[in-house]
């Protein structure tokens, strides 16, 4: 796990098997062949993510680069010279090392051969798909799992929608409501539980989540028939409760994705003010905001602030800072700072 004190999970020689099979099934939906050549560029060590993406390649006879997390400059390095054309990692990792790529002169475009990126362990807005897919030039594939479950491989998109598809032959999905714990209709938002179907070494029934999202059955555009979830929101744990207004940082990140003059780098700080709630969001400016004019950069902060309001339905403070001056994760971002225990 990544949350909390680390989990410990096991798994018999079947398990190792299934869990190949179902990340063949991802890879095989963002288009990888034996041809291909793989830069796994998420943890190992006793993160499940790594070895999930790895043994399932090798299953393929897919080539792996073992890059794992860190290093930025040497990632991009192998990235050129070995000709990638596939990548691992966290959404956010990925957003950094295209801004490494820039800052140290590599034309994005023309240095790598990357055409797909399997993405996954954190929540991502459709605006921070968008934006890696597009500074990158490749397709998006969300993965989703749980070391509890399995690890990396539970569900993943394809290239014909955002949803995920569910390996339901493997894991049953359901949504409850996070309070009450009944089990609600398809199409409906609440919290994913699963139960294991084929899992040996660690079966679980109906374990909970904590991440919010909602099930359809209507079939994909691919031809798969698998029941499919929408991407997360976020965790049920996550949620920010501001003067009793419910906020997920995917919902804040999905409002900053459609400005202009701003990155999605940003960084969540909930504190009181008196008795009250009160919400500051640390945004970046893009580098291609050149203006010293007080007033574009006011008449800038009013726009996000009222875009926020729209949204979210609270007034939040906007504090637009530097370019590249909120510290990067080379794992999971760390977007939410909640002060108000304190």
């Amino acid at each position: 796990g990544t949350t909390g004190k680390p989990t410990v999970v096991g798994y018999t020689e079947h398990d190792m098997d299934i869990w190949a099979e179902v990340m063949g099934r991802v890879f095989t939906m963002g288009g990888l062949t034996c041809k291909d050549l793989l830069h796994n560029a998420t943890g190992y060590g006793l993160f499940t993510g790594g070895l999930g993406f790895h043994s399932a390649a090798e299953r393929m006879k897919i080539a792996v680069i073992p890059s794992s997390t860190g290093f930025t400059s040497r990632q991009l390095l192998l990235l050129r010279d070995f000709g990638a054309t596939a990548i691992t990692g966290t959404p956010s990792f990925a957003l950094h090392l295209a801004e490494k790529a820039k800052a140290e002169g590599y034309d994005i475009k023309k240095d790598f051969k990357l055409k797909v990126g399997f993405f996954g362990a954190e929540p991502a807005s459709e605006g921070l798909k968008n934006e890696i897919a597009n500074i990158w030039g490749i397709d998006y594939i969300e993965v989703y799992g749980l070391s509890e479950i399995i690890g990396p491989g539970v569900a993943s998109s394809c290239k014909h929608s955002h949803l995920l598809h569910v390996n339901e032959d493997h894991f049953y999905p359901e949504i409850i409501d996070p309070k009450t714990g009944e089990v609600l209709e398809d199409g409906e938002r609440g919290e994913l539980v699963v139960t294991t179907l084929t899992k040996q070494g660690l079966p679980i029934i109906r374990y909970r989540t904590g991440d919010i999202t909602s099930i359809t059955r209507v079939p994909c555009r691919c031809g798969r028939t698998l029941c499919r979830i929408e991407s997360i929101v976020g965790r049920s744990d996550d949620m920010l409760v501001i003067n009793g207004v419910n906020v997920f940082p995917s919902q804040i990140e999905h409002v900053l994705s459609k400005i202009d003059d701003i990155t999605i780098n940003y960084q969540i700080i909930a504190q009181k003010k008196g008795y009250l709630d009160k919400l500051e969001i640390d945004i970046e400016l893009s580098e291609n905001f050149m203006s010293d004019d007080v007033n574009e950069f006011n008449q800038l902060k009013k726009k996000i602030e009222h875009e926020l309001l729209n949204a979210l339905y609270i007034n939040v403070d906007v504090k637009l800072v530097a370019p590249r001056s909120i510290q990067r994760s080379e794992g999971k971002a760390i977007r939410v700072i909640d002060k108000r225990a304190n």
